[in-house]
């Protein structure tokens, strides 16, 4: 059942309108296949309008759509004979990120992502997407892993951000996040890191701190939610959309300060109303991404990646 966003309201209205004629056994002399036809023709034109002049925190909105793709309709959609690999090898197994090893188009690859779920219990079982050290230490074992098989990562990122309990907290949840993005400026093998929903905070700089970043047009990706940020500055939730505008959280923006590298297009109307097309798409993206670091020794790599994310933070001085 598709579930629509308080901006969608005259979209859902005349798809409501299409279903009930759909429905309809006998409409008299109304040709009901021509009524559908022109019904669907304005969907499709408010559709286009409407997703062509989101603002920030619209985007919000649709980077948090419960039907949008998750990390494991990724994984499902493009990695073969994936196995999943469970555990930190320290205190627990964290669902909140998924990895494993498996074949990208015919080349081995390890995968790391975080899983937010998509109904109540399994939002419930992946922890929201919210990872904890453990989860973390696991992305980090599984670098090793690719470091030592010489195989390229892909990473998967939608987090609202790392999770922010006391039990995480004292499990050492900053040291954790520390360490894994750490370990991914040290790979010597390619890193492709894909935001595909919520990029939060450090919780998903952690597993996306790689050679290409790619983002789909409708992702956020920011050092703190709007919701967060507002709070902090105005002491008020009620003012996110004007702390989204302020954050320049937004693919577009993101690709124009150089914190990201390319944005993905979705679907008219965002990802969740064609995951197949987004799924196709965002690997096509990886594949090319992966091809350009191609024959790069593991000293190059490193030295690129590096340079890379100081330039950022000369700019940010600049």
């Amino acid at each position: 059942m598709q579930t629509f966003l308080e901006f969608e309201k005259p979209i859902a209205e005349l798809e409501g309108k299409i279903e009930e004629l759909r429905h309809l056994t006998n409409a008299g002399d109304i040709n009901i296949a021509d009524e559908v036809a022109k019904l669907q023709a304005k969907v499709d034109k408010l559709l286009r309008q409407t997703y062509a002049k989101l603002t920030p925190a619209q985007k919000v909105q649709v980077a948090r759509h419960p039907n949008r793709p998750h990390c494991l309709d990724y994984v499902r959609g493009l990695i073969e004979d994936f196995t999943p690999l469970a555990g930190d090898r320290h205190f627990a197994e964290d669902r909140a990120v998924i990895g494993g090893l498996g074949r990208f188009r015919g080349r081995s690859v390890v995968v790391i992502g975080q899983e937010k779920g998509n109904d109540t219990e399994s939002r419930v079982r992946h922890n929201f997407g919210m990872a904890k050290p453990e989860g973390y230490r696991k992305a980090q074992r599984l670098m090793d892993l690719a470091d030592r098989f010489k195989l390229p990562v892909v990473s998967l990122v939608d987090t609202a951000g790392a999770f922010p309990g006391v039990q995480a907290e004292e499990r050492g949840q900053a040291e954790a996040i520390a360490k894994s993005i750490e370990r991914c400026l040290r790979l010597n093998v390619p890193m492709i890191a894909s935001v595909i929903g919520e990029g939060g905070s450090g919780g998903a700089i952690a597993i996306a701190t790689a050679d290409r970043v790619l983002m789909l047009e409708h992702a956020i990706y920011s050092v703190i939610s709007p919701e967060g940020c507002a709070s902090i500055l105005w002491r008020s939730s009620d003012m996110a959309g004007e702390a989204a505008i302020a954050l320049r959280l937004i693919s577009q923006d993101l690709k124009e300060l150089g914190v990201i590298d390319r944005v993905v297009s979705e679907p008219i109307g965002g990802a969740h109303r064609d995951p197949a097309e987004i799924i196709k798409k965002l690997g096509d993206c990886i594949e090319e991404s992966l091809g350009e670091l191609d024959g790069l020794d593991g000293v190059t790599l490193r030295a690129k990646r590096r340079e890379k994310f100081l330039e950022m933070g000369q700019k940010g001085l600049g």
